[in-house]
């Protein structure tokens, strides 16, 4: 995340509380704004494993 209180986290690490926030907010414009509401819908649909192996490759 490039701002605001989790700046620095990985988005796939965002907790759900806070997008689920952005969601009734708005995602913002632009590609942070689909990265956001991406990871909300994986997240949402209870799809996190799928994230795993990206997780290990950032590591």
């Amino acid at each position: 995340m490039p701002y605001g209180k989790y700046k620095g986290v990985l988005i796939c690490n965002l907790p759900e509380p806070y997008l689920v926030w952005y969601n009734s907010k708005g995602f913002p414009d632009g590609k942070m704004g689909m990265l956001l509401a991406t990871i909300y819908e994986i997240k949402l649909n209870g799809l996190e494993h799928l994230l795993t192996p990206l997780k290990r490759s950032n590591s």
